[in-house]
C-alpha cells in the first residue's frame, strides 16, 4: 500500500502545489495589471504562466522523485528528463520575461515620442526587435549547451572539444562567411539607423515598405502586397533609396506632352486649383514649367509636394488625371497630334516682293506658281522653263 501511495502523494503533491501556485501568480498579476493601466508590464508577464508552471512542476517532481520511490531501475532517465525539461522550460520563462520587459519599455518610449519624432520611434522599434532575436538566440544556445552538459559522455568530451576551438573557429568562420556577414549587416543596420522598420525604401526599381528585418534578412513589403526577402549585406553594400530617411515629406513631379499652342499660363492656374481641392497635398510648394520641346510637343513639369510617399503618389495621379481631363474638354488643340498639313516653303532670295507675304509666289487663274510650273505642255514630258 505504501508503495503505491508514495508515488501518487508526490506526484500528485507536486500537480497540485504548481497548480496553487500558478493560479496565485497568476491572480496576483491580473490585479497589478488592473491598477496599473500606464503600463503592459503585468499583462505581458502574464504570457509567461505556462513556461512558469512547468518550471515549478519540473522543479518539485525533480527534488522530490527520490522519495517517490517510483520506477527505481529508471531512476536515471527519469531524473535527467525532468531536468532537460526544467532547463528548457527555464529558457523559456527567461525569454518571455525579457520580451515583456522590453515591450514595456518601448511602449513608453513610443507614447512618449510618436508624435514629435516618428522616425526615431522606428529606428527604436528595430533595434529592440534584433535584440530580442538575439537574447533568443544566446538564452537558446545557453540552455541547449546545459542540456548536453548533462549528459556523461558530453561532459568527458568537453576538454577536446576546448582543445580542438581555434581550429573548428576558423573552420566554421570560412564556411558560414556569409552568414557571418549577414549576422554583422543585421547590427550595422539595427545601430546605424540605415533602414527601419515601416521605411519606405526603392530596392533594385521595387517600391515597399521594410516589413521585418532580422539578423540575416530583410522583408520588404511592396505596393501589389508582394514581400522581397533581401539579405541584409545587400544594404551595407549597395545603393538603396530611402523616402523615409530624415524627414517624410517629398516632391513628386508630372509630366505632359502637350502641343506647342498649349495654354502654359493656364495650366499653372488649372493646377493650383487642382492643389486645392487634393486633401493629399500639404500646401508646401507647387510649380508648373516648360522643361523641354520637340519637333511635335512640348514637355510641361510639374511639381507638387505632400507630407510622405503614399500621398505624394495621390497627388501625382490627380493631377495628372484630372489636368489631362481638363485639356481634352477646355482645349483639345493643345493635345499632341500628328502634324500632317503641306508644308510652308521658304521665302525667295528677293523678299517677298513680288509674293503674297507667306512665302508663296503670287499666283495665276488661281493656280499658285510654284505648281504652274509643272503645268506646261505635258507631252513633252518637261517641266515648263
Amino acid at each position: 500500500m505504501e508503495n503505491l501511495l508514495r508515488p501518487l502523494i508526490v506526484v500528485g503533491g507536486s500537480v497540485v502545489l504548481t497548480l496553487v501556485i500558478g493560479w496565485a501568480t497568476d491572480f496576483l498579476l491580473r490585479k497589478a495589471d488592473e491598477r496599473h493601466h500606464e503600463t503592459p508590464l503585468w499583462g505581458l508577464l502574464r504570457r509567461g504562466r505556462i513556461p512558469y508552471m512547468l518550471v515549478l512542476f519540473a522543479a518539485l517532481l525533480r527534488g522530490s522523485y527520490d522519495e517517490a520511490e517510483l520506477l527505481p531501475s529508471r531512476a536515471d532517465a527519469i531524473g535527467r528528463t525532468l531536468t532537460l525539461v526544467l532547463i528548457g522550460s527555464a529558457a523559456w520563462l527567461v525569454i518571455r520575461i525579457a520580451a515583456a520587459i522590453v515591450e514595456t519599455s518601448y511602449s513608453r518610449y513610443a507614447s512618449a515620442r510618436a508624435h514629435r519624432d516618428p522616425a526615431r520611434v522606428r529606428r527604436v522599434r528595430t533595434q529592440v526587435t534584433l535584440i530580442m532575436r538575439v537574447v533568443s538566440a544566446i538564452v537558446g544556445v545557453v540552455a541547449a549547451a546545459t542540456m548536453l552538459l548533462t549528459f556523461p559522455a558530453f561532459r568527458a568530451a568537453g576538454a577536446s572539444l576546448l582543445a580542438s576551438a581555434g581550429i573548428l573557429g576558423i573552420v566554421a568562420g570560412v564556411a558560414a562567411q556569409s552568414t557571418l556577414s549577414n549576422m554583422f549587416a543585421g547590427f550595422q543596420i539595427a545601430f546605424g539607423d540605415m533602414v527601419r522598420i515601416g521605411d519606405t525604401v526603392v530596392v533594385d526599381g521595387e517600391w515597399g515598405t521594410v516589413e521585418e528585418i532580422t539578423l540575416t534578412f530583410l522583408t520588404v513589403h511592396t505596393w501589389d502586397e508582394r514581400r522581397i526577402t533581401m539579405p541584409v549585406s545587400y544594404f551595407t553594400s549597395k545603393p538603396f533609396e530611402n523616402w523615409s530617411r530624415g524627414t517624410p515629406q517629398m516632391t513628386g513631379i508630372v509630366f505632359w506632352h502637350v502641343d506647342h499652342s498649349a495654354p502654359v499660363e493656364a495650366m499653372r492656374e488649372k493646377l493650383r486649383d487642382i492643389l486645392r481641392e487634393c486633401p493629399a497635398w500639404d500646401g508646401r510648394a507647387y510649380n508648373l514649367s516648360v522643361t523641354d520641346s520637340t519637333p511635335s510637343t512640348m514637355q510641361v513639369r510639374a511639381l507638387v509636394t505632400a507630407k510622405d510617399a503614399d500621398d505624394i503618389w495621390t497627388v501625382r495621379v490627380a493631377v495628372r488625371e484630372q489636368m489631362m481631363g481638363w485639356l481634352a474638354d477646355e482645349h483639345p488643340y493643345a493635345l499632341p497630334r500628328v502634324n500632317t498639313a503641306d508644308a510652308i516653303l521658304p521665302p525667295s532670295r528677293n523678299g517677298n516682293a513680288n509674293g503674297n507675304g507667306n512665302g508663296h509666289r503670287p499666283s495665276q487663274d488661281g493656280v499658285p506658281a510654284q505648281q504652274r510650273r509643272y503645268h506646261g505642255n505635258h507631252n513633252s514630258g518637261r517641266p515648263e522653263r
